[in-house]
């Protein structure tokens, strides 16, 4: 097969399937609507707050992750300044007062 008439058949298979899909949305519409992709349901944030009131378990986890989200955002913070520093070194360890010549 030339390159040309596999790309004439991928294209005819692509709108085969696609008319068949519309034939099966037509004919079985609670088929297709069981197998068609949705979103998932997310939990209202109300419904949160009101399990961290109600639940002390959840309440503990609640806040222990919420003490401990401003801790990880500076040790994160501090990883790449630390990296950047590093890196800063090294550049000015490779640059030489005087030396002019490009790097090879």
């Amino acid at each position: 097969m030339t390159p040309r008439s596999l790309a004439r058949l991928r294209v005819r298979l692509v709108l085969a399937l696609g008319a068949a899909e519309i034939r099966l949305r037509l004919r079985l519409p609670r088929l297709m609507w069981v197998l068609s992709r949705r979103p998932a349901d997310r939990e209202s944030p109300f419904a949160q707050l009101v399990r961290i009131e109600a639940d002390p378990a959840y309440r503990a986890l609640f806040f222990a992750g919420l003490d401990a989200a401003p801790k990880d955002r500076l040790a994160t913070r501090t990883a790449v300044v630390e990296e950047i520093e590093t890196a800063a070194a090294r550049l000015k360890a490779l640059i030489r007062p005087g030396d002019h010549k490009r790097a090879a």
